[in-house]
């Protein structure tokens, strides 16, 4: 979601802030700025791009070695200048619109920032912005008494919700200090030591340093030239061995687009090769895929629950079809910014499995601690980012390898999700005694396949690309799909209603005369999963239902499914039939046909208007 980037360095750092927001434009955000320490309090603010506020800080000449720099997605207060980060706090009775004494950018909500207001309003403080952001800015300011850590310290403890904070106070220069709780930050260690910075993301400061520490929650840090301490929640510092630094590579060649017009069009020709190197290395199939200790977690747990949210969701939907075919395990998939608000009966035999392609999703994070303050200790993450909080909180993992994910709507992170949720079926059914030496060879082969047979998939985009032009002229659309593929008509939908705008809804087929049959008509196109299984009849059934109201079927049909093209049915033709796994296959397809309706559209494909990449805060 929003990104914060900030540093001291005996250089000019604008340059470094500027281009850390760029490495995070991918995240969402609807507008940006930068403050520095330039004797006072000097900042620029924009709520175009962050090419537009690089071009302000030019024609300003802001350079400093001391700054916080801030791309932010609006929660609360509109997309607007006076929202946008950062912001100064002045002190009570000084003039509006002048240079303040503390500069600070956030990332996260305060929930009580209602009463903070009141009581700093009290106080004389004069605000702004609608902004919870500024409660944060003028709170260090009335607790500054010559030491902005200190003040920080006493504001965090006031503080109720998530936040990632950079702060800088006038009086201090060569000094930012930072915390976090609920919402991530790293800290990377710079040229020898000199310097050092704040990143809500390692990816922000991709070729300036690859030495980075992952801040925990409730950590304070401070940043002085040549040095830096980080303290837990308690005031108690932490040495080396708590915090190490870590050499990361942050993957910033990953963030050029090459021979593509948008990033989302790269991110599903990718696939192939993201499929090939999540399953790199695999011989067989063995529980300590997921970690030390999984063979007897496995033994131990008799349910699974599932909790992720948006595209995730679906991948865990998906999964407990296999879950329960294949492993032969309950398993439940709950949205996780629901299951944590509701009252549930926990098992302490559950395997509780997160799915999440940052690590830092906070309603999904949040519904683990959830789980695991009900009892619920086995814990699973399949996850895309090693070093996040969700692999450092879970008992086991298994990372995804779909690399740097830029276009907000997910789609190779997807397909590695699924992946890795089938070889946690797999890894459950053997440790059930119900996977054969047979049939584990059976999956492995087709899995080995699937880099080969995604490509055979992608060579399907022109004819997509002549459904993309029906669909752009189109307002609504339906999705339907059966057993193992309904979460794939999900997703379908999901992804269309995304980049392109198009209202688009997915229902299990049979449900269509339940209800929304009512809205089919021609202008009502009607996309179809149709592989070829136990339930291809009865689908076909409703395909009929739908051409008797006049609707018109756009159908992905296997190649033995004897559903060919006619008046008001567009078939496009899978190349070979999957089986258990050709969920990964349909899904290609339908993010084609997202993708190029939103090309037809002149949508903003990679950055679609009102959603972000990473939801760090509920």
């Amino acid at each position: 979601m929003c990104g914060i980037v900030a540093g001291v360095s005996g250089r000019d750092i604008v340059p470094v802030l500027v281009q850390g927001l760029q490495r995070l434009e991918y995240r969402g955000y609807d507008s940006c700025g930068v403050a520095v320490h330039s004797g006072g309090l000097q900042r620029a603010r924009s709520t175009s791009r962050v090419a537009e506020l690089a071009q302000q800080v030019q024609q300003e000449s802001i350079g400093s070695g001391t700054g916080i720099a801030h791309t932010r997605w609006a929660t609360h207060g509109a997309p607007a200048v006076h929202n946008a980060h950062p912001h100064f706090s002045h002190g009570p009775g000084a003039v509006a619109g002048t240079a303040g004494r503390v500069a600070l950018v956030h990332n996260g909500i305060i929930e009580n920032h209602d009463e903070l207001r009141a009581a700093l309003q009290a106080k004389g403080y004069v605000f702004e912005s609608q902004t919870d952001t500024e409660v944060i800015a003028h709170l260090i300011d009335s607790l500054y008494e010559g030491d902005v850590f200190a003040a920080l310290q006493g504001a965090v403890s006031q503080l109720r919700g998530a936040y990632a904070l950079a702060v800088f106070h006038k009086d201090e220069p060569h000094r930012v200090v930072g915390a976090r709780a609920g919402s991530p930050l790293v800290l990377g260690v710079g040229q020898g030591g000199a310097e050092h910075f704040l990143a809500s993301d390692a990816m922000a400061l991709a070729g300036v340093t690859d030495q980075i520490v992952y801040l925990e929650e409730g950590d304070l840090v401070d940043l002085q030239l040549g040095r830096y301490w980080v303290l837990d929640g308690a005031g108690r510092a932490l040495s080396a061995a708590q915090r190490p630094v870590k050499t990361v590579q942050a993957h910033s060649g990953a963030a050029e687009l090459g021979p593509y017009r948008h990033y989302m069009q790269k991110e599903i020709f990718e696939q192939p090769r993201a499929i090939g190197d999540t399953l790199e290395g695999l011989e067989g199939i063995t529980p300590e895929l997921f970690g030390d200790g999984a063979y007897g977690v496995f033994k131990e747990i008799d349910n699974v629950l599932i909790l992720a949210c948006g595209t995730s969701y679906y991948s865990g939907c998906t999964a407990k079809y296999w879950l329960e075919d294949i492993a032969k395990i309950p398993t439940q998939v709950e949205v996780a910014s629901e299951y944590r608000y509701r009252t549930s009966v926990p098992n302490p035999r559950t395997l509780v499995v997160t799915i999440t392609q940052s690590g830092e999703t906070a309603d999904t994070l949040a519904a683990l601690r959830h789980a695991q303050s009900l009892g619920m200790k086995h814990t699973l993450t399949v996850c895309n980012v090693a070093t996040s909080a969700m692999v450092r909180e879970c008992e086991l993992a298994y990372i995804t390898r779909a690399g740097v994910e830029i276009g907000v709507a997910s789609t190779k992170a997807f397909t590695t999700q699924l992946a890795g949720l089938f070889l946690l079926t797999l890894a459950l059914a053997q440790s059930r005694g119900h996977l054969s030496e047979e049939a584990e060879a059976e999956h492995l082969k087709a899995m080995r396949h699937l880099p080969v047979a995604l490509q055979a998939v992608l060579a399907l985009e022109p004819q997509v690309i002549s459904w993309a032009e029906d669909f752009a002229r189109m307002d609504n659309a339906l999705f339907l799909g059966r057993g193992l593929h309904y979460p794939i008509a999900l997703e379908g939908a999901l992804k269309l209603k995304e980049i392109s705008y198009i209202h688009a809804e997915a229902y299990p087929a049979g449900e269509l005369k339940h209800g929304p049959l009512a809205l089919v008509t021609a202008a009502m196109p009607v996309v179809t999963v149709a592989p070829n299984n136990a339930l291809l009849e009865k689908l076909k059934s409703n395909m009929q239902e739908v051409r008797a109201r006049g609707g018109v079927l756009y159908v992905l049909a296997d190649a033995d499914t004897r559903i060919a093209s006619s008046e008001g049915i567009h078939v496009i033709r899978m190349p070979e039939h999957y089986g258990a796994l050709s969920p990964l296959l349909h899904v290609v397809p339908l993010q084609m046909l997202a993708y190029h309706t939103a090309l037809a559209k002149g949508t903003d494909v990679d950055k679609p208007r009102n959603l972000a990449k990473s939801v760090t805060v509920e």
